[in-house]
């Protein structure tokens, strides 16, 4: 019961915080819910929430997607998808709870210290943004960060930007669960069970999310989720060592 209770409150949090800002439900989730359940559950369970989510708020405007700047990431990212699933499928614990808090923590101060560049990178620097954030993803079901890294220094415009990143990671999400039904990873009943009884919490919480004005700025949303990744970051690294 305690872990039940544990749980929902972790969904309600982060989808909140998604409904929010419109990012972050996997980055809070994940590693709040490793330090009670095994990341092969946390992580085909987040992912077809999120997954799900996206589908039912939409936000995926196929006339805005910049189809050029998606094109260079999918094969990469699809290499890495398979690599990031065969590593948690194979991987022992321990070295995957701490490459977890180290993901984290790295996300969590560039978000506390708000680092962020305007520069217009290469297009080179596709392959290994898409690369890692597919490995990422697959690993550890996070694997957004670099996606949105590099887009935002390759385009400026905010309606082009959010539907290229609509796009990008529905993608992933196919890529993520062909991966994972590949893997045997979708194929446990437990998490089927859990997703039936999490995706009303989870999208009580972004509705609740999009319909509160919280008079924090973008950058002061951002800080926040940051102290909370920071936080769960180390709680990781002291589950990792004990």
């Amino acid at each position: 019961m305690v872990e039940l209770g544990y749980a929902a409150g972790v969904l309600l949090l982060a989808y909140f915080i998604r409904g929010i800002s419109g990012f972050g439900s996997g980055l809070v989730a994940v590693p709040l819910l490793a330090l009670m359940f095994p990341l092969p559950f946390v992580v085909p369970f987040i992912l077809l929430l999120d997954f799900t989510a996206s589908l039912t708020l939409g936000g995926l405007n196929f006339r805005q997607v910049r189809w050029d700047e998606v094109k260079p990431l999918v094969p990469f990212g699809a290499i890495g998808v398979v690599l990031g699933t065969t590593m948690l499928v194979n991987f022992p614990k321990t070295p995957l709870l701490i490459g977890l808090a180290i993901f984290v923590l790295v996300f969590a101060l560039r978000s506390l210290l708000n680092l962020h560049g305007e520069k217009t990178v290469s297009r080179w620097w596709a392959a290994l943004a898409s690369f890692t954030g597919g490995t990422v993803g697959g690993l550890f079901g996070t694997g957004g960060p670099p996606y949105v890294i590099y887009l935002t220094h390759r385009l400026k415009d905010k309606g082009e930007l959010r539907a290229t990143f609509s796009g990008v990671f529905f993608l992933e999400g196919v890529f993520r669960i062909g991966s994972f039904i590949t893997a045997g990873l979708l194929m446990k009943p437990e998490i089927w069970k859990a997703y039936a009884s999490g995706l009303p919490i989870a999208l009580l919480a972004l509705y609740g999310g999009s319909h509160v004005h919280t008079g924090l700025s973008q950058i002061q949303m951002t800080r926040l989720i940051g102290a909370l990744l920071l936080l769960s970051g180390l709680s990781l690294f002291v589950k990792a060592f004990n």
